[in-house]
């Protein structure tokens, strides 16, 4: 375990100590820390941007978590009624957008959610409809993130794809015998049984959607010009906590809003678990 240990100390639990000491002070990454107390968490209640960015983050969790986790049940279910050699195939291709760098994945969507010449919109016009400027007007710019996030579902699919594997077939057999149809069949048992694929699937996409950065800072923020076109439409919580600590070397402050989103982070975890737990079925608990 001495390797693991080495690296947990050095890589993690290290630097999140660092971190911590140095949210109570005022440091620029070339001269020496100066100790400021609470300020920067004083400030952080006053910023503005903090406010924007807890709402756009906010905003972009609420649609995308959901949306995400029931188009890649959708997925799972598709795969399951895959039998042969073509299943491993399609589980394969579900999965290869997950191994896509986030970086290319912005740039490739700055392309097709481009609102004169984009994909997406060229699509839209075949059936009439005229798209709207995803990249650049601020109404559309968080509804775009989060249909370019739906890109990536190779994860979660194949968990809950895992999880249909392993309900018992008698199960359904039973279900059919007593008349149960396709919707009672699987409101009654598929969704009890994969409940804690889908707990744990809710919580590890509420947590990445909390830190999304990549993707909309590469589409967002590599071009100061485009970005006075939309304001702050786009400015979620860590693209601010790296402007703050990289950009404009301010990592006291930096560090406190790290801490602030580890805070949120734990305490919505907190109220999943405890509120998941009375939904989800374990099956060792039935025994």
């Amino acid at each position: 375990m001495l390797p693991w240990l080495l690296g947990l100390v050095i890589f993690q639990a290290g630097p999140m100590i660092a971190s911590l000491v140095l949210s109570f002070t005022e440091y620029d990454l070339i001269g020496s820390p100066a100790f400021v107390g609470f300020d920067n968490y004083r400030r952080m209640m006053e910023d503005p941007q903090v406010a924007r960015s807890v709402y756009n983050t906010a905003y972009y969790t609420v649609l995308h978590v959901p949306l995400a986790i029931g188009l890649a049940l959708v997925l799972a279910l598709m795969l399951n009624r895959i039998t042969g050699r073509a299943a491993g195939v399609f589980r394969t291709i579900f999965y290869l957008p997950s191994m896509t760098p986030y970086v290319a994945v912005g740039v490739l969507f700055l392309f097709l959610l481009n609102g004169q010449a984009g994909v997406v919109n060229q699509f839209l016009a075949l059936f009439g409809i005229d798209g709207p400027q995803w990249t650049t007007d601020p109404a559309w710019i968080k509804p775009g993130i989060v249909l370019m996030s739906l890109w990536n579902l190779g994860s979660t699919t194949i968990i809950l794809f895992a999880a249909l594997r392993n309900v018992p077939g008698e199960l359904y057999e039973a279900a059919l015998i007593d008349g149960a149809g396709p919707w009672q069949r699987f409101r009654g048992v598929t969704l009890p049984m994969i409940s804690g694929a889908l707990f744990f699937v809710v919580i590890i996409n509420t947590i990445a959607s909390l830190q999304l950065f990549d993707q909309v800072y590469t589409m967002f923020f590599g071009n100061q010009i485009a970005q006075q076109s939309y304001g702050d439409s786009a400015l979620f919580f860590v693209v601010y906590l790296f402007q703050q600590g990289f950009q404009f070397l301010d990592m006291g402050y930096a560090s406190a809003l790290a801490w602030l989103l580890f805070a949120v982070i734990a305490v919505i975890t907190f109220v999943q678990v405890k509120v998941g737990n009375r939904f989800v079925y374990y099956e060792a608990e039935e025994r």
